[in-house]
């Protein structure tokens, strides 16, 4: 049955991707295609090289870049020859990074946010809710690690671009802080043979990446910065402090393309963007009425997966309508689905890990939860909703020939 519309004034339409050439899950296939990758398709019109390197700058949406311009005009020069992306839903970055490192949306790699429900041990339906970045159980003082029990290779199966290119020969480099490699998140979608290195201050990545991208042989080389995400989440997205991190980011990213070898190509992207939210929070954990009949709460502050009890999804959907009202859009897992929120295809163990009901904060409103989780909900700069701000991304790309 066709999941019927609601109107573009309480409902995200008009935002939802159509997942080709639109959103981050295309950058790495299309850097695979630059180097003749075979089954890749060079969806942003790349062309050929020898070598491709992209810097992923955790928390630079385009709208941020395009704001404070005059503190980047490098990025900003770079951003009028390129383009704008969508994040994908949520825009958040587990599922950003997992999007760029298999390149499917999140409805096809599984990684559907910053915490989600796993099935429990032996097809038990109900597991823990898993924090994706730290691959333990979410919301849980001094919780174990469980990269054990729910293997990363086998919460996201599908092969990583990283695996693909390098099963054809080309040397794969991933430039990231220590405490990346090997953890449970970049075992499920950054894996594959080639060389980590620990980059543990990001004046450390002009070098490893350009020493990587000099070889002789094709070459796709990953780095990572998330210094700019931190000033944000802490300070606000244009604050003095996070200024200052873009400067770095410009110094970072000017030094890189001055410098980089014939015949490679170098794409600057984001996972996501972020607003300030201020003091627009609704409290769930001292709000009854929107934990009435629910089992466990997935997400994060601008985007909430409601497990509920038995028998009690379509009561829990009308007391969070009803609570949120204008503040988030509030739909059922299927209606979700049916309108392509993470993408054309989502596998039955995807969907399940979805919460029955999900919520999406709209303008700057956040779902926190002060008991459960106090950092997050400390946190001034937010993302992973709908909104443009959060959703787009530059795709800043220069080739050198």
């Amino acid at each position: 049955m066709e999941t019927p519309r609601t109107d573009r004034t309480t409902y995200p339409e008009a935002d939802i991707p159509a997942y080709v050439n639109d959103t981050l899950s295309a950058v790495t296939p299309s850097m695979a295609a630059a180097l003749g990758v075979p089954g890749h398709d060079d969806l942003l019109g790349t062309g050929r090289v020898r070598a491709a390197a992209f810097l992923l700058v955790d928390g630079l949406g385009a709208q941020l870049l395009d704001r404070y311009a005059d503190h980047a005009p490098t990025l900003a020069a770079l951003a009028r020859g390129g383009s704008v992306l969508r994040a994908g839903f949520p825009a958040t970055t587990a599922t950003s990074l997992a999007s760029l490192g298999t390149g499917l949306p999140s409805g096809g790699h599984g990684v559907i946010g910053y915490s989600f429900a796993l099935e429990g041990p032996g097809g038990i339906p109900q597991g823990p809710v898993m924090n994706a970045l730290g691959w333990c159980a979410h919301a849980v003082p001094g919780s174990a690690d469980l990269r054990e029990d729910f293997p990363p290779e086998s919460v996201q199966p599908h092969s990583t671009v990283f695996e693909r290119a390098a099963g054809d020969g080309v040397e794969v480099s991933r430039l990231v802080p220590g405490f990346h490699h090997g953890s449970g998140l970049t075992r499920a979608v950054l894996r594959g043979p080639g060389q980590f290195h620990d980059v543990s201050r990001p004046e450390e990545l002009v070098p490893g990446m350009l020493e990587a991208l000099r070889g002789s042989g094709r070459a796709l080389v990953y780095g990572y910065h998330g210094d700019l995400d931190r000033a944000g989440h802490d300070h606000g997205p244009g604050s003095g402090r996070w200024i200052e991190e873009l400067e770095r980011v410009e110094a970072l990213v000017s030094d890189l393309a001055s410098d980089l070898p014939p015949d490679t190509v170098l794409a600057v992207v984001a996972d996501h963007g972020m607003i300030d939210t201020g003091d627009h929070r609704v409290d769930i954990d001292h709000t009854p009425e929107l934990l009435r009949g629910v089992d466990r709460l997935g997400g994060e502050a601008r985007v909430r997966h409601v497990h509920t009890e038995p028998g009690s999804a379509a009561d829990v959907l009308a007391s969070w309508r009803e609570v949120l009202g204008e503040r988030a859009h509030v739909v059922e897992r299927d209606r979700a689905i049916a309108e392509g929120w993470y993408g054309p295809n989502v596998p039955d163990l995807v969907r399940a890990r979805m919460g029955d009901v999900i919520a999406a904060a709209r303008d700057t409103w956040t779902l926190v939860r002060t008991r459960a989780e106090p950092t997050e909900s400390a946190m001034i700069g937010h993302h992973g909703s709908w909104t443009e701000a959060e959703q787009l991304v530059p795709l800043l790309l220069l080739r050198a020939e």
